[in-house]
């Protein structure tokens, strides 16, 4: 640690060149720092400097802070010998809500590389601290991989303000609890830490603040970077903290009990405690009739299975079990393998990779061309490798239905835990028949059971068994039975009884 950085650790001292020259040294001749030295009300017994940080700033407040401390003072005739503090001169010459005494050069430096300007005065021992950020920042816009019919359009963007503050507009309750801290030592990126106090689970903040707390990285960019860094299973391929970009999910989150982890610069906001079964729960099921919604549930818990399975229970049947398969199929099948090359299990991977291959491909190209390369790639070679005999007619219908599943199941991030496990599963399959599979399938059960979120079992509420919670799990019932909150809630009442409707009887 150099001197310089050593002296930010202490306080500011009293007089104004020691302070500039101790700034200087520690923020260098950056082209965006800008340095302001005036005249506190325009007296030359009196200078000050203002450090602001040029493109992170709204240069209007500025312009008028200024104002108010060169001409505003001197026009009252105030005289600025009288004002020995900090707070007499915030008091009595800066008409700005959000000034605030600055006691560590480091808290000074840390507020301007956020967007503040500071302000240092001859003579006095503190600084002042002026909130103006005003960078330019995305508009509120739909989250883009969590569509929805029915619901709102806004998602959250890449200031952590903006995103509490949807929350806050949806949550109008007092006990909404908003915490902050800083982590990374060289990003110091703010993490915001959010929670009903009267419903979140006793002792769940204090073991996420203990968690974040933790860390030490020079850097934090994403809210993934977290979320590696306080999991509970780092080893698993199953997520156990939820990840969303649609506020009113996290304020759902938030009214059963659960915290949310905002972190600036990244739309994504992490919620714990989270559990398998919220994978494949969308907003369209609660604001739709409950028939709608639990049918489509119903439909995504197909998908999963078929897009983990499907490929595994072809290659098992085809490899080792044809009397498993009707005569009538098993002749067709055999009749579109005659010229393959490959072994069945050989052939499944060649066509699992190459179709994760199209989408990563899609993904990764502008969008225009990513549709056309990943629908076209898909239809051209799907086609030519059939006619070419590289692979069977069945291969490409088993691998379009696996692929077009995992597209519906909401959660991306669940959906890439489903692809990767699925290729484990499908080399036991290909290799032991019946025996690997289910052997394989019940070792990612065992191991989906053992694993917790934030003290909380990941297969809640289904082991251990919570009968009122069966509620919301497979099915969606309606609105009016699910007057319960999940079991982990400090108070679990959600609604009064009787809730159903009652039309008159005429």
């Amino acid at each position: 640690m150099s001197v310089a950085q050593d002296k930010l650790k202490g306080p500011f001292v009293a007089s104004l060149s020691a302070n500039a020259a101790l700034f200087d040294e520690i923020l260098g001749q950056s082209e965006d720092i800008q340095r302001r030295e005036i005249n506190l009300c325009g007296n030359r017994d009196h200078p000050a400097i203002c450090w602001f940080l040029d493109g992170m700033v709204d240069m209007s407040v500025i312009d008028m802070i200024l104002r108010t401390l060169v001409v505003t003072g001197n026009e009252l005739r105030l005289d600025p010998s009288d004002y020995k503090t900090a707070e007499s001169v915030i008091s009595n010459f800066l008409y700005n809500a959000s000034a605030k005494q600055c006691p560590s050069l480091e808290s000074g430096i840390s507020g301007v590389l956020s967007g503040d300007t500071l302000i240092v005065v001859d003579g006095l021992d503190e600084a002042i601290i002026v909130c103006t950020k005003g960078w330019q920042e995305r508009n509120v816009e739909e989250p883009s991989s969590e569509n929805n019919v029915r619901g709102p359009r806004d998602g959250f963007t890449e200031s952590i303000r903006i995103n509490t503050t949807q929350v806050r507009r949806r949550i109008k309750d007092p006990n909404l609890r908003i915490k902050g801290m800083v982590i990374g030592t060289r990003t110091r990126t703010d993490v915001n830490i959010a929670y009903i106090d009267d419903l979140v689970k006793e002792g769940l903040v204090d073991e996420v603040m203990k968690r974040l707390e933790h860390i030490r990285i020079d850097a934090i960019l994403e809210s993934g970077n977290i979320e590696e860094l306080i999991e509970d299973s780092p080893l698993s391929p199953f997520n156990t903290i939820q990840s969303t970009e649609r506020p009113d999910k996290v304020a759902s989150a938030l009214l059963e009990g659960r915290v949310a982890i905002f972190v600036d610069n990244t739309p994504v906001v992490l919620v714990v405690p989270t559990f398998f079964w919220q994978y494949f729960q969308a907003p369209d099921d609660y604001y739709n009739r409950y028939w709608v919604g639990s049918f489509f549930r119903l439909v995504r818990y197909m998908a999963f299975l078929i897009s983990l399975t499907l490929p595994s229970f072809y290659v098992m049947l085809v490899s080792f079990h044809h009397e498993m398969i009707p005569t009538s199929l098993a002749l067709t099948i055999a009749s579109g393998r005659e010229v393959v090359p490959f072994p069945v299990l050989l052939e499944a991977i060649i066509m699992e990779l190459a179709f994760e291959l199209m989408r990563e491909a899609g993904l990764r190209m502008p969008k225009p061309i990513g549709q056309a390369v990943s629908i076209v790639g898909s239809l051209i070679i799907g086609q030519a490798a059939v006619q070419a005999g590289l692979v069977s007619p069945f291969m490409v219908i088993v691998v379009a239905i696996t692929g077009i599943s995992s597209f519906a199941i909401p959660s991306y991030s669940s959906s890439l835990a489903i692809r990767i496990v699925r290729f484990p599963l499908l080399l036991a399959s290909g290799l032991f028949g019946l025996l690997g599979f289910a052997t394989m399938f019940f070792a990612l059960l065992l191991h989906a059971l053992s694993i917790r979120s934030f003290g909380e079992s990941y297969m809640t509420p289904a082991s251990p068994f919570r009968p009122q919670d069966q509620r919301d799990m497979l099915l969606r019932m309606p609105l009016w039975m699910l007057d319960q909150r999940p079991g982990f809630a400090q108070d679990s009442k959600r609604m009064a009884n009787d809730m159903m409707p009652q039309p008159p009887k005429e």
